[in-house]
């Protein structure tokens, strides 16, 4: 029973650090100040530190659910494994995959911003399915906390 306590725990805090920054940091960031590319980069930065401690939070509870093999039925064990993988792939998805693009936009836009830059529709794209990843880790979330024991 403590370690289905503690699952319980690390996926909560996992769940809030995502909602916390990607629903209520980034946009009072870009809310409150007048520099877009200010706070874009403070967003940035924040999700990057955020996808560590994804990254971080999925491994702990990976090896909390191996732990805890014999206390969990095998259907509900595959189950939260499931969603702590797909979590993962969602955090590796984004921080391996679309970051490093929307990055590459950024830096060859140059001084006149994206505004100027010929790739700013793909830079829109980018970050549009960066955040439906995004939000689909912050479902899968809600999903993992919902069933666990």
């Amino acid at each position: 029973m403590p370690l289905a306590r503690l699952r319980v725990v690390v996926a909560t805090l996992w769940a809030g650090s995502l909602w916390t920054v990607g629903y209520l940091v980034a946009p009072t960031l870009f809310a409150t100040l007048s520099d877009r590319a200010l706070a874009g980069s403070i967003a940035g930065s924040m999700f990057r530190n955020g996808a560590v401690l994804s990254a971080a939070f999925a491994l702990l509870m990976l090896a909390l659910l191996r732990r805890d093999a014999a206390g969990l039925a095998p259907r509900r064990r595959r189950l939260l494994t499931g969603l702590v993988l797909a979590m993962l792939a969602c955090v590796l998805l984004n921080y391996l995959g679309i970051q490093p693009l929307i990055a590459a936009i950024r830096e060859a836009a140059g001084p006149g911003g994206l505004d100027a830059s010929p790739q700013r529709k793909l830079f829109g794209m980018l970050h549009g399915v960066s955040m439906l990843v995004y939000l689909a880790q912050s479902a899968l979330a809600a999903v993992l906390i919902w069933k666990q024991e």
